[in-house]
């Protein structure tokens, strides 16, 4: 459900009392055919979203690549599915860098990383003779 502020335009995916744009009072109605378009823009209509039972979709079949460390390998399901995210976590100074640069070695990857510059992860690289 959405809902539309009638006298400024906000919207919002929840009913509020007072509108954080205007400040009204109970001036947000529910609009079931608008929602929040990802453009920004408010009240924009989008197309209706269907609704349908993970049972019903067929799973494409993309084989998963191994990493060459079994460890890894299993946690992740029997290898990485290529264009697929993983988000690794773990306190500072555990090996998440070198684990990455090890198991991905010669593999064109996208690496982010929010604690290291990209100075000291090619230092590590170099360090573990991978590129």
């Amino acid at each position: 459900m959405f809902y539309i502020c009638s006298n400024c335009g906000f919207g919002s995916g929840s009913w509020i009392g007072k509108c954080p744009d205007c400040g009204g009072w109970n001036t947000l109605k529910e609009k079931p055919e608008f929602a929040k378009a990802s453009s920004g823009k408010k009240g924009e209509a989008v197309k209706k979203i269907t609704i349908t039972s993970l049972s019903k979709i067929k799973s494409p079949t993309k084989s998963r690549l191994s990493t060459g460390i079994f460890e890894f390998d299993r946690v992740l399901g029997g290898g990485v599915v290529p264009g697929e995210v993983i988000l690794l976590t773990g306190q500072p100074g555990i090996g998440k860098s070198t684990l990455v640069l090890q198991a991905f070695q010669n593999k064109k990857v996208l690496y982010i990383s929010g604690e290291e510059s990209a100075e000291q992860v090619k230092n590590r690289a170099e360090r573990l003779s991978v590129n």
